[in-house]
């Protein structure tokens, strides 16, 4: 295991290796791979890996969030700069500031949120909505997404110099169909863990049900086995 990721196969044990290298290293990665392979559990390593741990991280599902309020809430604003904005908001950038900024879903985002992210990348600097003055913080980014960001920019719906800023470092995760043997492994995990929250006790799988789960393609990876 590496902090909340568990994995004996040599994919996985590949992805902790470029965890602990690059974690200790304050440039910005890009994490990739389908829904459910841990893509969030991935930054959260690189940051406790990161000179930065003792910091903030700051999360930010970019899908969870309405795309008219997502600048206001990455950036801030200033009160009384729209409809609505009664007082002061600080954004979380700057609330990452000195820690680590993970934006979850990133290829998700407008074109108009892409242009303003590519100007934070590259300054370190941002206006507030509504602010002229700008706010210098420093920040290591984390992306994610379970989208082809290649095909994306192919497409004309993601920028090409947005996608480059991003994926200096780019981690791509298996998903559970492709490191079967790691499934035993989290199953069980995951069965004790419940088990001690309900105060329950078990001798285990059996193994014609470790068989069953083994044999399965799981299309929702791990957080499908989870659950």
């Amino acid at each position: 295991s590496l902090h909340r990721l568990i994995g004996s196969s040599r994919k996985m044990q590949t992805v902790f290796t470029l965890i602990e290298n690059v974690g200790k290293v304050d440039t910005t990665v890009l994490i990739t791979g389908e829904s459910g392979t841990g893509k969030e559990l991935v930054a959260e390593a690189l940051h406790l890996e990161s000179l930065r741990s003792d910091m903030p991280m700051v999360k930010v599902d970019c899908t969870a969030i309405p795309e008219n309020l997502l600048e206001s809430e990455l950036f801030g604003h200033k009160k009384g700069s729209f409809t609505g904005a009664d007082r002061d908001r600080q954004g979380r950038i700057l609330q990452a500031d000195g820690g680590t900024l993970f934006l979850d879903e990133i290829g998700d985002i407008s074109s108009l949120m892409q242009l303003r992210l590519l100007r934070f990348l590259q300054e370190r600097t941002f206006y507030p909505v509504g602010e002229d003055k700008p706010i210098k913080v420093d920040v290591r980014i984390i992306a994610a997404t379970n989208a082809d960001l290649k095909a994306l920019v192919v497409a004309g719906s993601f920028r090409e110099d947005l996608y480059y800023r991003l994926s200096v470092f780019p981690i791509a995760l298996p998903p559970l169909r492709e490191r079967r043997e790691d499934i035993p492994l989290l199953a069980d995990h995951f069965l004790q863990r419940r088990v001690a929250e309900l105060g329950l006790s078990t001798s285990g799988f059996t193994p014609e049900a470790m068989d069953a789960l083994s044999v399965f393609d799981w299309p929702g990876n791990v957080r499908e086995l989870e659950n």
